[in-house]
């Protein structure tokens, strides 16, 4: 099983979208997916479920992640078993929660006594890590995907050291490259400090590898006049592969040419803006939407469109991360 994290610094590139429609595609094309909301946002969730599912959810506080994580919050035990739910043939979902925010200070807390071998502080740190462990291989999962909120801190932070991968979505503006420019640096400082956090301590709890290696980057939200970027946004397309290299993959500055410019782009999507109220309303993810839902003419040839540009996304992402189709 592997574990693919959205995340950018910059909020507003359409992350959560990105990853819903994901964990809907995913397993069309052979591989059973968990989908684990890690944003205290719980935008992902919000995305799945309905209000009453969620009031329910959130009041009995049984099924969420904060529930799994709620004894060592509350500093009375280790981790809860998680509880999948279904949505979909191949799709669960580990539901997100508004309180996780109060996990912050216990996670931050506990980095420093990581380095001396504490137990308690590795179990902190690595909760994330096992309940999505525990959850795949409960389901079935070939494959989890986890949405983690804009930001570098201690939640975001364990959720990564959980990724064996990154897919990083952007859109074409200022704004995101600098997110590249800040969380590249730091995604590699979290990657060495855990590496030295494994060679002095030996325990036998079950630790994240915090791989947390770049798969790629998706550009999302592009406007589009004649199925090619308008002029604005190509000046800012042109500039995210040598920001993504030096960035995140940590390469010295060089001039890119050779053809070779997109070789981390994962994808370059459309705006589907159009659709997305009607998926909404329709609780389903855009490419599903029929003319029942109100996509009829255009609406349903930008559908099609969207169910093959998110299933070759599906397919790259599968390819990128050596994703393994159950037998």
């Amino acid at each position: 099983m592997k574990t693919i994290a959205f995340f950018n610094n910059k909020g507003g590139v359409g992350k959560t979208t990105l990853a819903y429609h994901l964990a809907h595609m995913l397993p069309r094309i052979g591989y059973p997916t968990v989908a684990v909301d890690l944003d205290p946002q719980a935008n992902l969730t919000c995305a799945f479920f309905d209000e009453d599912l969620l009031e329910a959810l959130w009041e009995e506080e049984t099924a969420t992640i904060l529930a799994c994580v709620n004894p060592i919050l509350e500093g009375t035990g280790d981790i809860k078993e998680p509880f999948p739910l279904e949505v979909a043939e191949g799709l669960s979902v580990i539901a997100g929660d508004l309180g996780l925010s109060r996990f912050e200070d216990r996670l931050s807390a506990s980095w420093p006594r990581g380095y001396e071998g504490d137990p308690a502080a590795l179990r902190t740190t690595s909760a994330f890590h096992r309940v999505i462990r525990k959850a795949a291989s409960d389901v079935g999962a070939a494959v989890a995907l986890l949405d983690v909120g804009p930001n570098l801190g201690a939640i975001n932070r364990s959720a990564l050291l959980a990724a064996d991968f990154l897919v990083i979505p952007l859109a074409a503006d200022l704004f995101s490259l600098q997110g590249l420019r800040n969380l590249g640096p730091t995604v590699r400082d979290w990657r060495q400090q855990w590496q030295q956090v494994q060679k002095l301590v030996s325990t036998k709890i079950d630790l994240p590898e915090g791989l947390m290696t770049p798969a790629g980057y998706v550009v999302l939200q592009h406007a589009v006049r004649l199925d090619r970027p308008v002029r604005a946004y190509g000046r800012w397309l042109d500039r995210i592969p040598a920001v993504y290299r030096e960035s995140v993959l940590g390469q010295k500055p060089g001039k890119i040419g050779g053809g070779d410019e997109d070789n981390h782009c994962l994808a370059t999507l459309r705006n589907f803006r159009s659709l997305m109220p009607m998926a909404q309303d329709a609780r389903k993810p855009m490419f599903d939407l029929r003319p029942a839902d109100g996509a009829i003419g255009s609406h349903a040839q930008l559908a099609h469109i969207c169910e093959v540009e998110f299933r070759r996304l599906a397919e790259q992402i599968a390819e990128a991360c050596d994703l393994i189709k159950p037998t």
